[in-house]
C-alpha cells in the first residue's frame, strides 16, 4: 500500500483518454488499486437488472474510475496543472509533510487549513451568542417575574388610562 499524489477533494485535470483536459473534483479514492473517482469525467453507462417484481430495471450513469498516473492535481493558487512536490513544515512545534505546488510553492493543503479555521471561529460565535442570549433571557425573566409579584395596589383602588388614582 503506498500513497498518492491526489486526496479526495482535489481539483484534477485529466491527461489522457476520452475526457482529456477536463477537470473535475475527485469523490473517491482507492489507494489498493491507485485509481480515484473523477466527479463528471469518464461516465459509463450501468445496466441494473430488476431483483424483484416490483423493482424495475434501469439504465444508470456512473463515474468510472481513473488511473490516479492520468490525472494531475490543479494548483488553488496559480490555477495550472502541476506535479506535487512534498515540503517539511513545522506546524505547532511538529515536523509534517505537506503537498506543495512544484510551479508556485503555494500549498495543497491550504484548503484543509482555511476550512478547518473558518468552522472554529464560527463554533465560537455561535457558542458566545447563545451565552449572551442566555444571559439577557434570565434577566428578563426576573423582570417579569418581579413585576408580576408587584401588588398594582390595596385591592380597592384602581388606576385609570391616565393612571389616575380612582
Amino acid at each position: 500500500m503506498s500513497s498518492l499524489h491526489v486526496r479526495k477533494g482535489d481539483t484534477v485535470k485529466i491527461l489522457t483518454g476520452k475526457d482529456k483536459g477536463k477537470q473535475g473534483k475527485i469523490s473517491a479514492v482507492n489507494i489498493d488499486d491507485g485509481r480515484v473517482i473523477v466527479d463528471g469525467a469518464n461516465i459509463i453507462i450501468k445496466h441494473i437488472k430488476p431483483k424483484s417484481a416490483q423493482q424495475p430495471g434501469s439504465i444508470q450513469k456512473v463515474a468510472g474510475s481513473i488511473d490516479a498516473s492520468n490525472v494531475q492535481i490543479v494548483c488553488p493558487a496559480c490555477s495550472k496543472a502541476t506535479r506535487v512536490k512534498k515540503t517539511e513544515v513545522e506546524i505547532k512545534g511538529k515536523k509534517k509533510m505537506q503537498r506543495t505546488c512544484k510551479k508556485c510553492d503555494a500549498s495543497l493543503d491550504i484548503k484543509t487549513v482555511k476550512a478547518d479555521k473558518k468552522k472554529k471561529s464560527k463554533k465560537d460565535d455561535v457558542k458566545e451568542e447563545k451565552a449572551e442570549d442566555k444571559k439577557t433571557s434570565r434577566v428578563t425573566k426576573k423582570d417579569k417575574d418581579k413585576e408580576d409579584k408587584k401588588p398594582s395596589g390595596d385591592g380597592i383602588t384602581s388606576k385609570n388610562e391616565d393612571g389616575a388614582v380612582v
